[in-house]
């Protein structure tokens, strides 16, 4: 079995080793997220998947070979996650591997390299995820997207994708800067058929530092979902993540091909799944199913 390119550098984050007693479902979930790369072209202050500390990533033959080893293992959708995946040079060909292996793909994308990956392999494509943390511009430049014309950008991949038949969702992180408002108009206008509403989450490692002022309570951020509840007669499904249910319900690998999990709020390593296989690498992580469960993480995708 193919070997990653590169040997983890931990210096800091902790590798897990196998501890079943620390974990509440050792099964693999069917949905699973790839974390391609740490590059992005976006500096945003929440992020809670820097790397920090991983240096290198895995080849595209080494990440064919993990795709299938993944759908052999059980999973039945991947969701193509980064830093931004769609700097990767190789995103669209993975997207064609994972569909050919039977696989429900999804990209999380701040729309940077959108329209040329739709160019290129948008029939292989099920769904988008688009990043928009607010209805305006400036907010999301000071939150650290700072790119002009951030939302009509966003708003015109958004309706591409509805027009060529791509599945739509929506992720928001609820921050301190964004918490009072309304994005009712937004959402109307984008028509997703899934809202993420995340709660701010801090994780030693990824976000220290940046942050602590955008930090707020479960009970500001309950208050902005149940603004936005009526949304729901509009046929867009609000799914609403606090920090509590984004902990340890979530199966992600990261840039070098190991599992981590959150559950200690900082990075925690297995080994690295083309050494030692899904099973033993899964074993090695924590994962809450009721939380996946509550978050709606299995739908009919």
């Amino acid at each position: 079995m193919s070997k990653p390119d590169h040997c983890p550098v931990l210096s800091g984050d902790t590798e897990t080793p196998p501890n079943p007693s620390r974990s509440v479902s050792m099964k693999l979930p069917p949905a699973v997220n790839l974390h391609l790369i740490k590059s992005c072209n976006a500096k945003c202050r929440f992020c809670f998947a820097t790397f920090r500390k991983v240096r290198g990533s895995l080849s595209h033959e080494n990440l064919e070979t993990l795709i299938f080893s993944l759908r052999q293992a059980g999973a039945e959708k991947i969701t193509f996650a980064g830093g931004e995946p769609t700097l990767h040079p190789h995103l669209g060909s993975l997207v064609e591997h994972a569909k050919a292996q039977g696989l429900v793909t999804c990209v999380v994308t701040n729309g940077a390299h959108l329209d040329p990956l739709l160019d290129s392999c948008g029939h292989a494509l099920d769904w988008v995820a688009l990043s928009i943390d607010s209805a305006s511009d400036k907010t999301e430049q000071i939150l650290g997207r700072g790119e002009p014309g951030y939302i009509a950008h966003r708003i015109r991949q958004a309706d591409r994708c509805r027009r060529e038949g791509i599945r739509l969702k929506l992720n928001t992180v609820v921050t301190a800067l964004n918490v009072d408002e309304d994005m009712s108009a937004l959402l109307q206008r984008t028509q997703p058929e899934r809202w993420k509403v995340f709660q701010v989450l801090p994780v030693a490692g990824q976000n220290d530092g940046d942050v602590e002022p955008l930090l707020l309570s479960r009970s500001q951020f309950e208050r902005f979902v149940a603004r936005h509840r009526y949304l729901e007669q509009f046929g867009i499904t609000v799914l609403p993540e606090s920090n509590t249910h984004m902990t340890g319900s979530y199966a992600m690998i990261d840039p070098l091909g190991r599992f981590f999990d959150n559950t200690d709020g900082q990075h925690r390593y297995s080994k690295p799944i083309l050494d030692v296989g899904v099973e033993e690498a899964w074993s090695q992580v924590r994962f809450i199913q009721d939380r996946f469960d509550e978050r709606g993480g299995l739908y009919a995708w």
